[in-house]
């Protein structure tokens, strides 16, 4: 998630810096306590009426936590975005419901999925669990769609479990970019370099860590506060709402909200083995790429390069034109929309999901 993309598209905005404002004056602290109390995010109903169960799954050493929707079709197979987990899909999971039987998944490191102490934070292990998934719990070939992370996933399954996979939907992959050491030079290793920071200080709550760590751009962008707040409305949250992930729902956009949710479940672990380039140990994104036989759609969003060199964003059109030259069978759409586009444009992406898979790529 890029530094300017979140100053201009996701982070917290007016409603915040009310509220800001509203506890530094000493007024509305009742009016902001009920509220943070009693908010409850509406796309569960959406989801619960769409007839999305909650599950959890054994697979060898790991406990999968995943929403699975009604047999309606084909399985479709949803990888999210790191520092996110399987809500984060909760605008088009019922649009997608109507075409498929989806599996919503938190993989390794996120959300409620459960791993042993120590468990290696690589691309090769978790595909190879991710696979078992697929094998034990779908228990047919599926199509895969993975955001950010998720869609590096999605590649490693495709390229190295091809008789699981039908095809892969690559919503938005920071394909080349994340690779170490080119890594360093995006805006997105800020983050997992807090990550590295929080596993070697061994911090036990990252969720207000990285909020500490980051309380000098919440005071420029948001006002000077909004980090302090943060905190105490998740310490607020917790009290009121023991063990459930965090739902704040003063904040004005969807985006942050899910963020902080995951956040709040994110083993650091995942985002320090970025950060150094440890994830990607027998992970090469274009070897990879050129073992992927089933069709892929390749979705891109929007990016920029900073005065210094810095990718802002997931891949810049070259690396987008790289990858689809690899693909056997590659497509290619751009989106005027931010990294986690089924977010930002959620009929888009479940127009783009729908028509490849159902439409267009057999």
């Amino acid at each position: 998630m890029g530094e300017r993309s979140l100053r201009r598209r996701v982070l917290l905005g007016a409603g915040v810096a009310a509220a800001v404002a509203a506890v530094a004056g000493g007024t509305g602290l009742a009016v902001l306590k009920y509220q943070i109390d009693h908010y409850r995010d509406p796309g569960r109903q959406r989801i619960a009426a769409a007839g999305y169960r909650q599950r959890v799954a054994r697979v060898g050493e790991v406990a999968f936590s995943y929403a699975e929707g009604p047999d309606n079709g084909p399985p479709l197979v949803l990888l999210h975005a790191q520092h996110m987990d399987w809500y984060s899909y909760h605008l088009v999971l019922p649009a997608l419901a109507e075409s498929f039987h989806v599996f919503d998944v938190d993989y390794p490191g996120h959300g409620g999925t459960v791993c042993p102490a120590g468990y290696p934070m690589t691309a090769e292990r978790i595909g190879a669990d991710l696979a078992g998934f697929l094998e034990s719990v779908v228990g047919q070939p599926a199509h895969v769609s993975g955001n950010s992370s998720g869609g590096l996933l999605a590649i490693w399954l495709a390229a190295n479990r091809p008789r699981l996979v039908r095809s892969v939907v690559l919503e938005d992959p920071p394909l080349f970019s994340a690779e170490y050491p080119r890594i360093a030079r995006t805006i997105a290793d800020r983050s997992f370099r807090t990550c590295a920071n929080a596993v070697r200080e061994g911090t036990g709550d990252f969720l207000l860590y990285w909020i500490r760590a980051s309380k000098p751009f919440f005071d420029k962008n948001v006002g000077p506060g909004a980090a302090r707040l943060l905190i105490e409305a998740i310490k607020e949250f917790r009290r009121a709402r023991p063990g459930e992930p965090v739902e704040i729902g003063l904040l004005p956009n969807d985006t942050v909200r899910q963020f902080l949710r995951g956040l709040d479940q994110f083993d650091p672990r995942f985002g320090a083995a970025f950060h150094d380039g440890s994830w990607h140990a027998g992970f090469d994104h274009a070897s990879a790429l050129g073992r992927v036989g089933c069709p892929a759609l390749l979705i891109q969003a929007n990016f920029s390069v900073l005065a210094d060199g810095t990718l802002d964003g997931a891949m810049t059109g070259d690396d987008a034109a790289r990858a689809l030259a690899l693909l056997r069978r590659g497509t290619y759409r751009r989106i005027d929309a931010t990294h986690v586009v089924h977010l930002d444009k959620p009929q888009d992406f479940v127009r783009m999901v729908t028509g490849f898979v159902v439409t267009g790529n057999q």
